[in-house]
């Protein structure tokens, strides 16, 4: 399953946030490919540096929708209402200049996708993850919206 350890998937997302451009269509959302940048950017950024993000964790949310999400191999949802601490309509980080933005984004993924369970807080929704589970989480959370831009 692809992660951001892996060298060749974490080169896969940097390759399709590369070919991001700020006029690509959303294929479902509300969001612009610019804001979309910064949502990541702060996911990433938020549970690195312990920025309160809200939490929705619950039993269920821990335990079968944390399996099904990060283990099961399926694709993510369409549509899913985000934190509001990473919605960039809400209290996310307003998009500045895309290609700042950008370079942002991929050297706070370079900094994620070198941490471990011990170097980061407990995910808003799936509450404390291992190592593994926080690389597939990364790379999974990156895959969803560059999809969602056709990327």
């Amino acid at each position: 399953m692809k992660n951001l350890f892996n060298a060749a998937d974490y080169q896969e997302l940097v390759r399709r946030m590369d070919a991001l451009t700020p006029e690509a269509a959303r294929q479902w959302g509300k969001m612009t490919p610019h804001q979309m940048l910064c949502h990541l950017n702060d996911s990433y950024v938020g549970i690195m540096d312990g920025r309160p993000l809200g939490s929705r964790a619950n039993l269920l949310n821990r335990t079968l929708v944390r399996w099904i999400a990060i283990h099961s191999g399926m694709q993510w949802p369409k549509g899913v209402k985000t934190m509001p601490a990473v919605d960039q309509l809400q209290g996310g980080t307003p998009p500045v200049g895309f290609e700042a933005d950008r370079a942002t984004l991929l050297a706070s993924m370079e900094r994620f996708a070198s941490k471990t369970e011990r170097d980061v807080h407990p995910h808003p929704i799936f509450g404390p993850l291992t190592t593994w589970e926080w690389q597939r989480w990364g790379w999974l959370h990156a895959d969803h919206h560059l999809r969602q831009f056709g990327v």
